[in-house]
């Protein structure tokens, strides 16, 4: 059948177990991620349990209620705040025959699908949404197949009810290995950058932190923003010099959520593992959002995750142009914190003046005389390094600078300059 476009206006329901801190605000993040993927909320119920229920996710005075609050709001979708099994997902179904029943993980897989424009984004949407459905084709598929549209139906062409486990497999099989031929181009990339002896700053960060705003007021890129989650989701890298006259890689990553799927963790670690592979990580945080602290907690959980924990950090507080109770912000994981604009630039001169500092400890610093053929050496130590000192003397060209080791690998002397201000 036809996939058409609809309004869905559903209720977001919430099992509080003890183990969840603040069920009220993550209803709240999940009422952005339904807004973001085009739903209307009309109406919300949490259910203080010990646990939750395993044929239902709630129970059965909670769904009652639901029902009433389905009939009044006219709601024609749920959605749960976690992950719901295949059992969960049938029953709900079955108890509430003419809505869709759909869970967090749905709902971000499907705000994925809509955002990933690159064909390595598109591949790994595809491949975690084919996981996902694999597991509850008796549940998920049915609701799918009553409503014919909206919320999980984007990415991989609609996939219909009917296609079976077989078929899925064989899908999932080709998916990952026109991955693995685009992961060989991303290490060949990685390669490329090690060799060229840049260093990379990894932007990281809860969705909607502004990411994608700072690397465009850093570099002058032309990046796509928005005011929602999951904004962006490709992969970008541009370059920018800092003060000292070193030139730096800056890639922007996907940005980090509460309850992350794991599907999409296994499909999108490749660009993840931008983070690991960086010199240093540049932690971004809304400033002004009152869950910072528990969304710093998320990213910090996802680098260690990805082997990417013990990398120097750079934590930058960003909208300081809003209006903050709090304005003195620190990170104590972090090597630096700072206050930023992207709006306003405040701030972004001082964070390049650290980013040049920590950087320097990278590289090795030297005082030599080089000979007038040794200029291109010089060259090199321009462009990846930082110059203090360049000085023209009759027996070559002196030079104090920082620079990577292996640039000048196997010229380790130096010559300091005597009191005249002349080489020695």
């Amino acid at each position: 059948m036809d996939i058409i476009d609809i309004q869905e206006r559903v209720i977001l329901i919430a099992a509080a177990t003890p183990d969840v801190k603040d069920a009220g605000a993550s209803l709240d993040e999940l009422a952005l991620l339904a807004d973001t993927a085009g739903a209307s909320v009309v109406g919300r119920l949490i259910q203080q349990r010990e646990a939750v229920h395993p044929a239902t996710y709630l129970g059965k005075g909670k769904l009652d209620e639901l029902a009433v609050l389905i009939r009044e709001s006219s709601a024609n979708g749920v959605i749960a705040d976690d992950p719901l099994s295949p059992a969960q997902m049938k029953n709900l179904a079955e108890r509430f025959p003419d809505v869709k029943i759909m869970d967090r993980t749905v709902l971000i897989l499907d705000i994925f699908a809509a955002h990933a424009n690159t064909r390595e984004g598109a591949l790994q949407v595809e491949l975690a949404l084919l996981r996902y459905q694999m597991t509850r084709l008796s549940g998920y598929g049915t609701a799918m197949s009553r409503l014919g549209g909206g919320i999980g139906t984007r990415g991989p062409g609609e996939t219909k009810l009917e296609t079976d486990r077989r078929r899925i497999r064989e899908r999932i099989s080709s998916l990952k290995q026109n991955l693995k031929d685009v992961e060989r181009h991303r290490a060949m990339t990685r390669g490329s950058r090690k060799r060229s002896t840049l260093p990379v700053a990894a932007l990281v960060g809860y969705t909607n932190a502004g990411k994608s705003s700072l690397l465009k007021a850093i570099t002058g890129a032309e990046v796509y923003t928005a005011d929602q989650l999951f904004a962006t989701l490709d992969p970008l890298t541009r370059t920018a010099v800092l003060p000292g006259g070193e030139n730096v890689l800056f890639t922007d990553t996907v940005g980090f959520i509460s309850k992350l799927p794991h599907e999409l963790v296994e499909a999108f670690r490749s660009t993840l593992e931008e983070a690991r592979y960086a010199d240093v990580i540049l932690h971004v945080v809304d400033s002004a959002n009152p869950d910072r602290d528990k969304q710093m907690a998320v990213v910090y959980e996802t680098l260690d995750k990805l082997g990417a924990g013990q990398k120097p950090v750079i934590t930058l507080f960003n909208k300081c142009d809003l209006p903050d109770p709090d304005p003195y912000h620190i990170d104590r994981r972090a090597d630096r914190s700072l206050n930023v604009s992207a709006l306003t630039g405040a701030g972004i001169p001082e964070f390049l003046t650290e980013l040049s500092g920590l950087l320097r400890d990278r590289l090795a610093y030297i005082e030599r005389l080089f000979s007038f053929r040794d200029a291109a050496l010089i060259s090199r130590i321009r462009k990846y390094g930082q110059l203090i000192e360049e000085k023209y003397t009759e027996d070559g060209i002196f030079v104090r600078a920082y620079c990577p080791k292996h640039v000048l690998s196997g010229l380790t002397e130096t010559v300091r300059p005597s009191e005249d201000g002349e080489a020695e």
